[in-house]
């Protein structure tokens, strides 16, 4: 009987619509055999159709392909892979197991799914998920392209799709929480919130099981697929919602005005360590798609979650070039945060190369080029390559920032030095590169660890709901609760909180570089002092929009500031003008108590300086007091027939609305000097003649 199916290709890889049906096409160097498994159902324990590929007709090189006519769009599939299991030489094939396609553009979720069953002998087809079949050209884009926002008039909100609408507080229909529609709904917030950029956390498809006991994975850095939508975050049910609905959210945000950039984990999988499921690349060619030790039954763990991904493998390569150039060409995304970047930069073995070709791979793209690329320069085995990640174009997640901007606010002694140039675009760190100053982005807190209200609330970590025995998560929080651990009764306590929330707003949007600031810190969002909410699908972690409510104040002194850094002039940084550059036509001197004398000994908590704003014929003066008492600076000479030109425009320790008021609408300053409170920031500005 001849069949019904032909050989097909190896180009391209996955499943391709082709005219009356699919192309699929996998790579698997070592399998001995592949079948094809076809699904009506996402819960079936049979195939409806099972496809075996003759590897005299439907291999080519090391791709089993075969054309199928008839199949569409939304068709359930998976694999089975036949081989060796021999993990003393790095080979873990597992015929009973289902397997995802690591090309698929969607992926589709039993009920009953169970991360369990993909870990123990045995079929699991009933349980397991399934890829989808997708045309990603099916989709109306209605004309939207990537916005392309200059980095120097970019502010970066990191966001969690369901966390941001998942609290019955969002006011969004119950259907829709948690989800992508839902968060369209709440666009208007974040227009109206200044920011031009959100950044989600991971929304590729992960295993929502790789948690503790009784919890669930939440922030998603646990992947199983490099193309597919998170089909969680989705409203519909039916298989390519979640590919249709993503889309929906980032034609919303560009119309909006708004980035999207990725959170993207491309460092390490959900299949674990030994012992852990085989949903995917386990099954397929473990030992390209993973570094392993000497001993190759051991997974490296560079990343502190059981493996590591083999990067720079040819294979591996090549599909993460071709994830990002998905993401970009057919979702319109517009940029990626690279979790645990350095990993990347690593080989086989995990040594560390000095010019990574999967690096330079996304550096050099021509798809690529304008997007943003922002590397967390660093790994969970010591790797740190802050101020000195590879390229030319990537942005880096600048940890320094966040940790002596921390220590300065605490009153931490030899903080001060290292934060004056954090303010400053962090010269001892990029200046060596001739860069731009937004190759920083600046920030004080983001998902991993304390959220700004809880940075001024704790001292220590709080959490025991994670099941760990308080184990987990950093120790290093470098946070003061202002003189009580957890929520403050005393009025004192609190309005020093709330002092020390706008400081580091301030600063984070003062500063050089592109700032960055978290879901719901502009408006106090607790976790209870859990600084490692990772697997709390909850309160704990929801956006709480009652809080709006409870802290507009702080709401607005952030939407005044994000408003202010929008209408900068920013020709010079436009022009790629570096880092260096910038602060040496800047004008800019550094002051103490007294002008032109600052004090940069280890002991010393404040400084105070002033920079020339060319364009605005502007002085801007900036003073920093992180002294438990108040200080007195003087302020620099302006003409101005005899008066005090200054004009207040922040002062932290003021209550709403003084402390801060919109661009040139400040109350005028008697006098040449400024009595600035303790553990407050002061911005002044005059103008120049």
């Amino acid at each position: 009987m001849k069949p019904d199916f032909l050989a097909g290709r190896s180009s391209p890889i996955g499943a391709t619509l082709e005219g009356t049906g699919v192309n699929f096409s996998l790579l698997s160097r070592s399998a001995s055999r592949v079948e094809l498994l076809f699904f009506d159902r996402v819960d079936d324990a049979r195939p409806s159709r099972c496809l075996d590929l003759d590897p005299q007709t439907h291999r080519t090189y090391h791709y089993w392909h075969v054309f199928v006519p008839g199949v569409k769009a939304g068709q359930l599939y998976g694999y089975r892979v036949y081989g060796k299991f021999d993990p003393t030489k790095g080979q873990r094939f597992d015929s009973e197991k289902v397997l995802l396609d690591p090309y698929g553009r969607g992926v589709a979720v039993p009920p009953a799914y169970s991360r369990a069953a993909a870990a123990q002998p045995g079929d699991n087809a009933a349980t397991a998920m399934k890829s989808v079949v997708a045309d990603p050209a099916a989709y109306d884009w209605e004309g939207d392209k990537p916005l392309r926002h200059h980095s120097s008039q970019t502010i970066i909100y990191e966001a969690h799709v369901r966390g941001f609408t998942r609290h019955p507080s969002s006011g969004v229909d119950g259907t829709k929480r948690g989800t992508y529609a839902g968060m369209i709904e709440k666009i208007p917030y974040l227009q109206e919130l200044g920011i031009t950029a959100v950044e989600l956390l991971p929304v590729f498809q992960f295993d929502p099981q790789s948690a503790p006991p009784g919890h669930i994975n939440y922030w998603g850095y646990n992947p199983v697929s490099f193309f597919a939508p998170h089909q969680a975050y989705s409203s519909r049910q039916d298989p390519l919602g979640p590919l249709d609905e993503f889309r929906d959210l980032v034609k919303a945000l560009h119309r909006a005005g708004i980035e999207v950039i990725l959170d993207v984990v491309f460092n390490h999988t959900a299949e674990d360590k030994a012992g852990g499921p085989t949903l995917c690349f386990r099954g397929i060619e473990n030992d390209a798609y993973y570094i392993l030790e000497p001993d190759r039954a051991v997974y490296a763990n560079f990343s502190g979650t059981g493996n590591t991904v083999n990067a720079n493998h040819p294979i591996v390569r090549r599909l993460i070039l071709d994830s990002l150039r998905y993401w970009v060409g057919e979702m319109h995304v517009d940029g990626f945060r690279f979790d645990l970047a350095s990993i990347l930069a690593r080989d086989a073995a995990g040594h560390v190369l000095p010019n990574p070709p999967v690096l330079w791979d996304i550096e050099s793209d021509p798809l690529l080029a304008g997007t943003k690329l922002i590397a967390e320069a660093w790994d969970a085995a010591g790797l740190y390559q802050v101020g000195s990640f590879v390229g030319d174009s990537w942005k880096e997640w600048n940890g320094m920032f966040r940790d002596d901007a921390r220590d300065f606010f605490r009153g931490q002694d030899g903080a001060l030095r290292r934060f004056a140039d954090r303010m400053i675009g962090s010269p001892e760190i990029y200046g060596h590169k001739e860069r731009e100053p937004e190759q920083s982005v600046n920030f004080v807190t983001a998902h991993d660890g304390f959220t700004l209200n809880d940075l001024v609330s704790y001292n220590q970590k709080h959490n025991e709901a994670n099941g760990e025995d308080n184990r987990d998560g950093s120790d290093d929080n470098r946070s003061w609760n202002c003189g009580v651990e957890g929520p403050a009764a005393n009025p004192a306590e609190e309005k020093l909180r709330n002092r020390q929330v706008k400081n580091f707003l301030t600063v984070t949007m003062l500063s050089l570089g592109v700032p960055m600031i978290s879901m719901g810190d502009e408006v106090r969002r607790t976790q209870g002092g859990n600084n490692n909410a990772y697997c709390q699908d909850n309160e704990t972690s929801w956006f709480d929009w009652a809080l709006l409510e409870k802290h507009p104040d702080v709401l607005r002194f952030f939407k005044i500031l994000a408003a202010r850094r929008l209408l900068r002039d920013t020709k010079r940084e436009r022009q790629r003008m570096s880092l260096n550059r910038i602060i040496r036509e800047a004008n800019g001197s550094w002051h103490g108590v007294r002008l032109h004398q600052p004090d940069w000994s280890d002991p010393s908590r404040s400084v105070a300086f002033s920079v020339e704003l060319h364009q605005e014929k502007l002085l801007l003066h900036v003073i920093l007091n992180a002294y438990s008492e108040a200080l007195e600076f003087e302020l620099p000479p302006v003409v101005n027939g005899g008066e005090s030109p200054w004009l207040r425009w922040i002062d932290t320790a003021l209550p709403a609305p003084e402390d801060i008021v919109s661009w040139r609408d400040g109350a005028p300053v008697p006098g040449f000097t400024y009595r600035a409170v303790a553990r407050s920031v002061v911005a002044l500005i005059a103008p120049v003649r």
